[in-house]
């Protein structure tokens, strides 16, 4: 059942012009009373979006106002509530990140696109990459690395030459930023389950950062990602422009 709606749109004037039209249009509802979140922009406003609503139960239905949108559905202003209602769902899991910095201080963040970690100076990163408490590299040198979820994998991880994931496929893409050594080292999949430490080598001569979306922690020492089992978002799409379909499709062209 779809009656109550509420629009939000990002700062692009196209996006806050389409959000007035459809408010007039379909009426406009506070977002802790909607049965569904609709988000007008790119695939940026509607991570934010979901971090917004993340446990809440909300639904969050995107359509592309912004440049590439590929979270996104195509963007109609007729016939929404019986688009709506035909929609399929997609559940997200964001990984959740722990740092410790070199001061010892300890933070936490949620990421539902990646936890990434770039070197903060002119020399390469040097990291140690232990899986489950095994050790599956003692010493990777690059500009970085990451761990990308299903729904992040066509972001940077794909610029990234990362592998994209279906939303529903229960992995992480463990994916490194110019690998300097070892050189070809392309990175790997893991199971949603695994525990990815990083350990920062030489850290005072080689700091690094780690960034979760859009938290950025500076001289780190140490991270852990892990998927979280208690914080989800729900994403809605099209059932003729699903997330599988347009994944093959990326994976087909040429």
């Amino acid at each position: 059942m779809v009656n109550r709606i509420a629009f939000v749109s990002s700062e692009a004037d196209d996006a806050r012009e389409a959000c007035a039209r459809l408010t007039e249009q379909y009426g406009q509802t506070e977002i802790a009373e909607a049965d569904i979140v609709v988000a007008l922009g790119g695939d940026g406003f509607l991570l934010q979006t979901l971090r917004e609503t993340m446990g809440t139960g909300k639904r969050v239905f995107g359509m592309n106002r912004g440049t590439i949108g590929f979270l996104m559905n195509e963007f109609r202003e007729d016939g929404l509530l019986e688009r709506l209602k035909a929609t399929v769902h997609e559940t997200i899991r964001p990984l959740e990140m722990e740092t410790t910095s070199e001061d010892g201080t300890v933070s936490t963040a949620l990421a539902i696109n990646e936890v990434s970690l770039f070197r903060q100076s002119y020399q390469a990163a040097k990291v140690r990459v232990t899986v489950d408490d095994q050790v599956r590299m003692e010493e990777l040198i690059c500009d970085g690395v990451m761990v990308a979820t299903p729904a992040g994998s066509t972001a940077y991880n794909l610029s990234a030459h990362g592998p994209i994931l279906p939303l529903d496929a229960p992995l992480l893409a463990l994916t490194p930023v110019s690998p300097f050594r070892p050189r070809r080292w392309r990175g790997a999949l893991l199971s949603n389950k695994a525990v990815v430490r990083f350990d920062i080598l030489e850290g005072r001569k080689r700091p690094v950062n780690a960034v979760a979306d859009h938290t950025e922690i500076k001289s780190v020492t140490s991270v852990s990602v892990r998927e979280s089992r208690d914080g989800t978002a729900t994403l809605l799409f099209d059932p003729s422009h699903s997330w599988n379909e347009r994944i093959l499709t990326e994976q087909f062209r040429y």
